[in-house]
C-alpha cells in the first residue's frame, strides 16, 4: 500500500464538474431551500434538549454566570461557522466537513471525519429520541379532560424504557426490598417495568416504543422529500420560538435579582463543568451544510443561514438562562425539565403545560434535522466509492437519498428501542468538535496553498502573527492569577478529591481539625456550624479553593483530600494535548501570519474537547479505530480516486 494514496485529494473543479454533469448517474437532488429555510433548519437543530433540559444542569453548576459559557460556546461555533461557510461557498455539495477535509487534507482524514459525523447525527439522534420519549410519556400522563373522563393517559412502563435500564433497576430494587427499604420515583418505575413486562419464554420484552415511533415518523417525512421536510421544520420552529419568547417575557416579571448573587458561585471551575451540556445545545448548526445540493444559491445562502441561526439561538439561550436563574436559586435547577419545573414552582401551571408540549415539538425538530443530515453524508461518501453504491442512489420521485435515509432510520431506531445511550451525549460532542477543529484547520491549510481554489465567501482576514502568541501568554498568566490553586495543582499533578469522597475519608479527629480551620474564615456562613454534621455542611457549601485552603491550614494528611500521581495525570492528558497544540499554533501563526478567526475557532473547539474528559477521548478513539478497520478493509480499495489512478 502506497502511503501517499492515503492523502490523495479531490480537486474542487472535478467535484463541481461531476455535480453539474451528474456523471456518476446517481440522480440529482431537488433544489428548494433559501436563506429563511436554512436559518429555520439551524434553529430547529440547535433549540432542543439544550434549552429544555441541559440548561438546568449547566445553571446549577455555574450559577447565573453560565451565560458566559453560552456566549463563549456561541463564539467558538461562530468561528467554526466562518470556516464551514468558506468551504461551502467553494464546494457546494452535501458532504459537509467530510468533503471539505477531502479537499484540504486528503482521503484518510475525509474518512475519519465522515465516520466521526455518524456520532453527531446518527448516534446523537438516539439520545434525542430517548429524551423525546421521556417528555412525550410525561405529557400523556399530564393530560386531563374531565368531560371525557380522561385523567392522564398511561403507557405501560415496559413500553417506555430500554431493556437494560429495566433489568438493572429490577436487580437494584430487589436488593433494597430484601433489606426492608421502600422503592419510589424512577427506581420503582424501572422495577415495575421489568416485573410487569410480557415475556417470550424467559425473555422480558422491554422496548422504548415511543422512541421508535417518532424515529419512524421523522424518517418517513425525510424520505418523502425536502419540500415536506422544510415545511414541517418551519412550522415546528415557529412553535418553538413563540413558546421561548413567551417564557422570556412572562418570566422576566418574576425575576428576583437577589438570585443573581453570587453571579459565579462556583468560580470558573463551576462554569466550565457545563461545557459538554452547553456545547451539546449548539450541535446541529453544521447540519445545514449537508443541504448544499438542495439550496437555490448555496454560495450565498449557506453562510447567512448558519450565522443567523447561531446569533438568534445565542440571544435566546442567554435570555432564558438569565430569566431561569433570576426566578429561582441556581441551586434548584439541577433537574431534567428546568423550564417546566420553575414555572410549576411559581404556580404558573398552564404555562408549565405549554412548555411540556413545546419540548416535545423541539425534540422532534432536532430529530428531523439530524435524520436529514446523516443520509447526505453517507450519500457523499458513497459517490466517492468509500461506501457501497447503493447509499448514493436518489429516489426517482422524491429526489432524496432513499436507501441512505432508510438505513439511518434503522441505525437510530433499533438501538433507541432497547438501549440506554444517554451517556453517549459527551461522545457525540467530542466527535462534532473534532470535525470543527479539522474544518478550521482546513481553512488554514488552504492559506498555505500557493494556488488555492476560488471561493465566493472568504473568512475576514485578521493577521494573527502577534495576536495568537500574546493570547497564549495572556491565557497562562490569567490562569495563574484567577485560578491559582487549580493551576498549581495541575502543574504539581494533584487534584482535590470529590466532596463526598473527602467527607467519607475523615475521622472524628480530622473533622475537629477541619472545623477549627474553617472557623478562621471570616466570610463563612456561621449557620453551617449549627448543622448536625458540620464538616459535611461546610464542605458542600464551599468552593474547591476554600476547601483546599481549610485543609492546608490543618494537620490533616493530604492523602485524605488530594489525589496525585498517574490517577491524576491520565485525566490531564487532554489538557496537555491542548496546551502543546496551542503552543504550536502560536509558533505557526507567527511564522505564516495565519488568519485569526480559523485559528481561534480551532483552538476554542479543541479546548472544549479537552474539557470533555479522558473517558470520552478513549471512547472516541475506539470509535475511530473501528472506522479505520472499515476504511482499510473496504473503502481504500473501492475509492474512485483509486480507480481513477488505475
Amino acid at each position: 500500500m502506497n502511503i501517499k494514496n492515503l492523502f490523495r485529494k479531490k480537486s474542487v473543479s472535478q467535484i463541481l464538474k461531476n455535480l453539474d454533469e451528474n456523471s456518476d448517474g446517481h440522480g440529482v437532488l431537488a433544489k428548494h431551500l433559501g436563506v429563511r429555510d436554512l436559518t429555520a433548519f439551524g434553529i430547529a437543530a440547535i433549540i432542543g434538549a439544550g434549552i429544555f433540559s441541559t440548561i438546568g444542569k449547566a445553571s446549577a453548576d455555574g450559577g447565573p454566570a453560565v451565560v458566559f459559557l453560552f456566549l463563549f460556546t456561541a463564539i467558538a461555533c461562530g468561528f467554526a461557522a466562518f470556516a464551514y461557510a468558506e468551504f461551502a461557498s467553494m464546494v457546494p455539495v452535501s458532504g459537509s466537513a467530510y468533503t471539505y477535509s477531502y479537499v484540504a487534507f486528503g482521503e484518510l482524514f475525509a474518512w475519519i471525519i465522515g465516520w466521526a459525523l455518524i456520532m453527531e447525527y446518527a448516534i446523537g439522534n438516539i439520545v434525542v429520541a430517548i429524551s423525546w420519549s421521556d417528555y412525550f410519556v410525561s405529557l400523556l400522563e399530564a393530560i386531563r379532560i374531565p368531560a371525557l373522563g380522561i385523567s392522564g393517559i398511561h403507557v405501560p412502563e415496559w413500553a417506555t424504557m430500554d431493556y437494560f435500564t429495566a433489568r438493572n433497576g429490577f436487580d437494584e430494587g430487589a436488593k433494597l426490598l430484601a433489606s426492608g427499604a421502600q422503592l419510589d420515583g424512577a427506581l420503582l418505575s424501572k422495577y415495575n417495568a421489568w416485573l410487569m413486562s410480557p415475556t417470550i419464554s424467559s425473555f422480558h420484552v422491554v422496548l422504548d416504543i415511543p422512541a421508535l415511533s417518532i424515529i419512524f415518523l421523522i424518517t418517513a417525512l425525510v424520505y418523502r422529500g425536502m419540500k415536506e421536510t422544510r415545511n414541517a421544520s418551519n412550522i415546528m420552529v415557529l412553535i418553538k420560538l413563540a413558546v421561548v419568547l413567551v417564557i422570556i417575557f412572562v418570566g422576566v416579571f418574576y425575576v428576583d435579582t437577589a438570585n443573581w448573587h453570587p453571579f459565579a458561585p462556583n468560580g470558573i471551575g463551576g462554569i466550565l463543568k457545563g461545557v459538554s451540556a452547553v456545547f451539546f445545545a449548539y450541535i446541529g448548526f453544521d447540519a445545514i451544510s449537508t443541504t448544499a445540493e438542495e439550496c437555490k444559491n448555496p454560495q450565498r445562502d449557506l453562510p447567512k443561514g448558519m450565522m443567523y441561526a447561531i446569533v438568534i439561538c445565542t440571544v435566546l439561550y442567554i435570555a432564558v438562562a438569565l430569566v431561569l436563574t433570576g426566578m429561582v436559586s441556581y441551586k434548584e435547577l439541577n433537574v431534567g425539565d428546568p423550564l417546566a419545573f420553575v414555572f410549576e414552582k411559581l404556580h404558573l401551571t398552564k404555562l408549565s403545560g405549554l412548555i411540556s408540549v413545546s419540548a416535545v415539538v423541539a425534540m422532534a425538530s432536532v430529530l428531523l434535522v439530524f435524520q436529514m443530515g446523516q443520509p447526505r453524508i453517507w450519500m457523499s461518501m458513497s459517490k466517492d466509492g468509500l461506501l457501497p453504491k447503493k447509499f448514493s442512489k436518489i429516489h426517482p420521485k422524491f429526489k432524496t437519498p432513499g436507501f441512505s435515509t432508510i438505513v439511518t432510520g434503522f441505525v437510530v431506531g433499533i438501538p433507541a428501542l432497547f438501549m440506554d445511550l444517554s451517556t453517549v451525549a459527551d461522545i457525540c460532542s467530542i466527535g462534532t468538535l473534532f470535525a470543527f477543529v479539522l474544518v478550521c484547520a482546513g481553512v488554514l491549510k488552504l492559506q498555505l496553498d500557493p494556488n488555492p481554489p476560488e471561493r465566493k465567501f472568504k473568512t475576514p482576514y485578521v493577521n494573527s502573527k502577534f495576536i495568537v502568541p500574546i493570547l497564549f501568554i495572556l491565557g497562562i498568566a490569567l490562569s495563574f492569577t484567577f485560578n491559582k490553586v487549580n493551576s498549581i495543582n495541575f502543574i504539581q499533578i494533584k487534584h482535590l478529591k470529590d466532596k463526598s469522597e473527602i467527607i467519607a475519608a475523615l475521622d472524628v479527629q480530622d473533622k475537629f481539625e477541619f472545623q477549627k480551620s474553617a472557623m478562621q474564615d471570616q466570610l463563612i456562613d456561621l449557620n453551617l456550624f449549627k448543622e448536625s454534621d458540620v464538616c459535611a455542611a461546610v464542605i458542600n457549601a464551599s468552593s474547591e479553593k476554600q476547601i483546599q485552603t481549610f485543609f492546608e491550614r490543618s494537620n490533616i494528611e493530604k492523602s485524605k483530600y488530594i489525589n496525585s500521581g498517574w490517577e491524576v495525570f491520565k485525566h490531564q492528558i487532554p489538557y496537555w494535548i491542548f496546551i502543546l497544540i496551542a503552543l504550536l499554533m502560536s509558533y505557526y501563526s507567527f511564522k505564516h501570519s495565519f488568519s485569526l478567526i480559523p485559528v481561534l475557532g480551532m483552538m476554542s473547539c479543541l479546548y472544549m474537547m479537552s474539557e470533555l474528559g479522558l473517558k470520552n477521548w478513549i471512547g472516541f478513539s475506539l470509535w475511530l479505530v473501528a472506522g479505520l478497520l472499515i476504511y482499510f478493509g473496504y473503502s481504500q480499495r473501492h475509492s474512485k480516486l483509486n480507480h481513477a489512478k488505475a
